[in-house]
């Protein structure tokens, strides 16, 4: 017997400027073996592909009006979860303060953007950067989607909330 999906619906969470993702990875861990999760969000999660990806599930997205989206993700096997093991990458970087790093020869104010613009304008810019350049990028939240993609293109990053609420990340291209 086939086991209903997992349906969570973000577009709330998103539509009001708050991030989803730790609700997204509560999901995630509440699935049962082999079962689906059916997520609902304001854009297609694109960045999400590779998180979950990385964790043994395949995405199917479609557009389904008024510019949301519904996206499938799929396991692809049965224990995917080495990636929960590993540390948290904020806290391995921030860690690391004793090193020294170039100063940032861009900087990039990304607050007033909504998501996903913040994370492909920050990413852009660090493609932009030769190996061993740092860029330095004000966002309105902690950016964890970027985190996992700059971890797979082998970058490494230090970052913080700042007191004004907003999360200041500098970004070491690989």
């Amino acid at each position: 017997m086939t086991q209903a999906d997992y349906e969570l619906d973000v577009r709330p969470i998103l539509r009001e400027g708050a991030e989803p993702f730790s609700a997204i990875m509560e999901a995630v861990a509440a699935l049962a073996p082999g079962q689906r999760l059916r997520l609902l969000a304001t854009f297609k999660p694109i960045p999400l592909f590779h998180v979950l990806g990385s964790r043994g599930f395949e995405p199917s997205a479609r557009e389904i009006g008024d510019g949301d989206w519904e996206v499938i993700f799929t396991p692809t096997v049965e224990e995917p979860d080495a990636a929960a093991e590993r540390p948290d990458p904020v806290d391995v970087e921030i860690g690391a303060e004793h090193e020294h790093w170039p100063a940032p020869v861009t900087e990039l104010d990304n607050r007033d953007l909504d998501p996903p613009e913040p994370m492909v304008r920050t990413l852009e810019g660090v493609e932009a950067l030769s190996h061993g350049q740092t860029l330095a990028a004000l966002l309105p939240r902690e950016p964890v989607f970027l985190f996992e993609e700059l971890e797979a293109r082998g970058h490494r990053w230090r970052g913080a909330v700042e007191p004004e609420g907003h999360y200041r990340v500098v970004i070491r291209r690989g």
